[in-house]
């Protein structure tokens, strides 16, 4: 598990979440362009739709752009909280959860204060953001609003049209203790952007200079009811509903739109007796999917809909002496495909003198995309309404140190992916979606190491190795996997002196394979490796008004995430932040 909080999320002041997970272990980035175009993350080696997101403890992949994380619209100016769990996590938190699971939340109800923020630079860029808690942490609300726009750059030559972006981002959260035993809460967030982007000549098929843009929102709710006490025995009950809208435009042209809603009911308990805990939950899930289309007269239209539904065990035991265990697992019942159970153990024993050693074994599932079963492009693709979920199986061994003021981990962890859901091209010359034979293959190592030595400095630092392969479509030898670098790593301080505030992190990312489909027949490319650094410090004027200064790609690399897709340069940017209480 690696946590980002708000201080270090505060003190580097990216503006973009995943700017953030650049600093994570074993996560790449890959942005298709200038800063809000769509990202794509990948853990350990996984797909981009094998990463789980939850916002506000909301189940937040998007079901109608293929179940994958929305990542370009997530607003760092409303998170005060980062957790990324790595490896296959389906027998805790079900479908998507291969490569690993990411948690975003603001400021809890009752930690109060209220903040604002101004903030203009390179590009033409500007964002603001202001928050408010009111309460306490039994009877409390937070709310959070940001947004931010950016004229951006050409992501195709660098001569054309300027391909910018705009998001807006709102969380709020509340809770009510109306006994000792009942507590009552909601949450939810609303995300919304428009990014422009250059795309493919509809005549020549290649990509080019065009004024394609995508309008995206996400917005979702939940509200739960806790009875009992989690130290001792508990029930929660809680109902959320998400909604989705893509649209997508050519020159202010309407091209299409998918829009997508899931309705989700659960139920959970738990009993502590001494050092072991019991936690059984029950989940139902309602999707629905609708796609709409003037480039093909309507062909591609869809309106479809499936339903979901798992159970779920877990045990937890700590203080057995030196060790600490687990085990869960879950059972998927699927309405429109094949049922599947996933499983998850761990072990952590205590060596002494701050070291210690843990293993993990888990599985993962993801479900077929409603695109994937049933999507249509006349002359193009065809849907196939058979397919199997894919599943993941691994494990890690991990030896850590921690001490008062410094500390470590080395990890060794391995995974298989089977009926991984792959593309092929039929005799006319149209595709398909199929399961693959054989198994896509990731290992890899994992080095991290953190040193506090007082409020002045906090440093992190990580390397990770990754081996990642997939079997040729159709038979053949094992093929690394696109846009993964087999050495990546970051580093990261942050920390205050007297008025003084300041947050740096640098990322590497290695050298990536990637696939250019602007020649026929496409042709496999290597993307150059690359430093990005990022830097922030902020003076404080009064006790309520601070000024900062920032700097974004500080080594002014060139880099690409993705072949063909241009990335900003170096920029400044200067701001105010005015807090008022604590």
């Amino acid at each position: 598990v690696t946590l980002i909080d708000a201080k270090r999320i505060e003190r580097i002041g990216s503006p973009l979440v995943p700017d953030l997970l650049r600093l994570v272990p074993s996560v790449a980035v890959a942005t298709s362009g200038p800063a809000g175009s769509l990202t794509q993350v990948r853990i350990r080696g996984a797909e981009a739709n094998h990463t789980l997101l939850f916002i506000e403890g909301i189940r937040a992949n998007d079901p109608a752009a293929g179940n994958e994380p929305r990542f370009e619209l997530l607003n760092a100016d409303v998170a005060s909280r980062i957790e990324v769990v790595r490896g296959p996590q389906s027998a805790l938190w079900g479908s998507e959860a291969i490569g690993g699971v990411v948690a975003v939340s603001g400021n809890a109800p009752g930690s109060g204060g209220t903040q604002g923020f101004v903030e203009g630079g390179s590009f033409d860029t500007w964002r603001g953001a202001a928050r408010t808690e009111a309460g306490d942490a039994e009877r409390g609300v937070s709310i959070g609003i940001a947004g931010q726009r950016s004229d951006g750059i050409d992501s195709f030559t660098g001569e054309g049209d300027k391909d910018g972006y705009n998001n807006l981002g709102l969380r709020v959260a509340g809770r009510y203790r109306i006994g000792p035993s009942l507590l009552v809460g909601a949450a939810g967030f609303a995300l919304k952007g428009k990014s422009e982007f250059d795309g493919f000549d509809p005549v020549t098929f290649l990509h080019a200079d065009t004024l394609d843009e995508t309008r995206n929102k996400l917005a979702a709710g939940r509200l739960f009811a806790e009875l009992g006490d989690r130290e001792k025995s508990y029930a929660v009950a809680s109902v959320s509903l998400l909604g989705s809208s893509n649209r997508n435009e050519l020159d202010d042209q309407f091209l299409n739109k998918t829009e997508a809603t899931r309705r989700t009911l659960a139920l959970e308990g738990g009993h502590r007796f001494g050092t072991h805990q019991l936690i059984a939950a029950v989940e139902s899930e309602r999707e629905a999917f609708e796609a709409r289309d003037t480039a093909f007269g309507g062909f591609t239209n869809q309106d479809r809909s499936r339903n979901h539904h798992s159970l779920t065990a877990e045990w937890r035991a700590t203080g057995l002496g030196p060790l600490s265990a687990g085990l869960a697992i879950r059972h998927d019942l699927f309405s429109r495909f094949k049922d599947a159970t996933s499983f998850r153990a761990s072990l952590r024993g205590d060596l002494g003198s701050g070291f210690s050693i843990s293993a993990n074994y888990g599985e993962g599932i993801a479900q077929p995309t409603f695109f994937d079963l049933y999507g249509f492009f006349p002359g193009s693709f065809v849907g196939n309404p058979d397919l199997r979920p894919e599943s993941s199986r691994g494990g890690e061994v991990s030896l850590r140190y921690s001490a008062d003021r410094y500390g470590g981990s080395l990890t060794y962890y391995r995974q298989s992916l089977k009926d991984e859901i792959a593309t092929v091209f039929l005799p006319d010359f149209t595709s398909t979606a199929v399961n693959a034979d054989g198994k896509s293959k990731r290992q890899g190592i994992e080095l991290e190491g953190h040193y506090r030595h007082s409020d002045a400095l906090r440093l992190t630092v990580n390397y990770a190795w990754l081996d990642a392969s997939e079997p040729e479509v159709g038979g053949g030898a094992q093929l690394k996997e696109p846009r993964r670098p087999r050495h990546s790593g970051s580093v990261a301080l942050d920390g205050t002196i007297g008025r003084l505030t300041y947050g740096a992190g640098v990322a590497y990312s290695g050298e990536r394979a990637d696939t250019n489909f602007d020649v026929f027949p496409a042709l496999a490319v290597r993307l150059d490796p690359y430093w990005l650094a990022s830097a922030r410090i902020a003076y404080r004027l009064t006790d309520e008004l601070e000024a900062h200064v920032r700097v974004a790609n500080a080594f002014d690399d060139d880099y690409q995430d993705a072949v063909g897709y241009r990335s900003e340069g170096r920029s400044i940017h200067a701001g105010l932040r005015v807090a008022l209480g604590r």
